[in-house]
């Protein structure tokens, strides 16, 4: 065989090796395309429940008034999800949470909603950070990164039963979990006396 031929084919080999390596490691992350989540303009895609009262501000979404969650649309298995959130106390102490894996209840569409919460509260011991399932604290964070009235990053990653939750690009919470398989995300606003605040939210199917 010349040496041209040689150098051609191994050329090629190297050409498919390299784009094998492209493929199989993109597949092996999983990582899909980032949709945005919020418009920045409307409540377009959600539904709110309980007695919150959920408007857009300046690109903001701002929720306040009562207790209530609001849903969107998108229901997920594997996923990661982010943003940047700022709850204040206005009086009645500031509670909020990035829920994940979950929906209403059916019989009791105002209440709780079932599944997972990323926490974001600052006056209690399992605060920002956290794992919540209903009712129950699950996955300890590491360290609170996070104050009333400033804005702070948060990101969570599911894939299967691992849940792995950053606050301001630090990871301070990985816990097994396998009992949500799947289902919406939703914003709380916890309480009367309080206000809570969202921009830039994305999402992507993992």
């Amino acid at each position: 065989m010349k040496r041209s031929t040689l150098f051609r084919l191994k050329d090629l080999s190297i050409g498919f090796m390299l784009l094998f390596f492209l493929v199989n490691g993109t597949e092996s992350h999983g990582q899909g395309k980032w949709y945005k989540l919020f418009n920045e303009q409307d409540l377009q895609g959600w539904t709110a429940k309980g007695n919150a009262t959920w408007e857009v501000r300046d690109g903001i979404l701002v929720g306040e008034g009562g207790r209530g969650h609001l849903y969107a649309t998108p229901v997920l298995k594997d996923l990661e999800i982010a943003g940047e959130f700022r709850i204040t106390d206005q009086g009645g102490g500031a509670n909020s949470g990035l829920y994940f894996r979950c929906d209403w209840p059916q019989d009791n569409p105002d209440g709780f909603p079932r599944g997972y919460e990323a926490q974001i509260c600052h006056i209690q011991d399992a605060h920002t950070g956290w794992l919540w399932k209903p009712g129950k604290p699950t996955g300890k964070a590491t360290a609170l990164l996070s104050k009333d009235g400033e804005w702070l990053q948060l990101k969570v990653k599911a894939v299967g039963g691992h849940i792995q939750i950053w606050v301001n690009n630090e990871l301070v919470m990985s816990h097994h979990d396998d009992e949500y398989k799947s289902g919406k995300f939703a914003i709380q606003c916890h309480n009367t006396g309080m206000k809570v605040e969202m921009r830039s939210l994305k999402y992507r199917p993992l």
